[in-house]
């Protein structure tokens, strides 16, 4: 029997406390409005469904969570299996975001190296490139 640090006992003090709530909403339940009276109606429902399944014994409720969560508990995988599915996505994408990182910063070096290659392979000086008035000659030019 479960006892409380006073010495009661818990399930028969939640059980007067239950009554006396139920007690207070029955006799006033006939001032309330319609939908709010509809609203305890339904959450009341929902308040002894779940009381009627924690009553169930273990096994009745595992097999009732079986499909219910976002990871079902297969017989036969142990918890650290489970972690590791659960990780797995997320070391996937870590793995995902750190090889598009290293993609973009090579076709970086590519590029600039593929601009510093037309600068040094061109006529012109790169000390042309510097000149305020090659800027000017660029805008004003015809294309080749």
């Amino acid at each position: 029997m479960n006892r409380s640090r006073f010495g009661t006992d818990t399930p028969a003090l939640e059980a007067r406390l239950g009554a006396r709530l139920a007690a207070g909403l029955s006799l006033h339940s006939e001032a309330t409005h319609p939908d709010v009276g509809e609203r305890l109606r339904v959450a009341r429902e929902r308040a002894l469904e779940r009381a009627r399944t924690g009553r169930q014994p273990a096994a009745a409720q595992a097999s009732a969570t079986l499909g219910g969560g976002p990871v079902a508990h297969l017989a036969g995988f142990s918890p650290w299996r489970e972690r590791l599915a659960l990780a797995l996505p997320l070391l996937v994408m870590v793995a995902g975001l750190i090889a598009i990182d290293r993609w973009t910063v090579r076709e970086r070096v590519i590029a600039a190296a593929d601009i510093d290659a037309q600068l040094l392979t061109d006529t012109l000086p790169p000390t042309a490139y510097s000149d305020p008035g090659f800027v000017e000659y660029l805008r004003t030019a015809p294309p080749p």
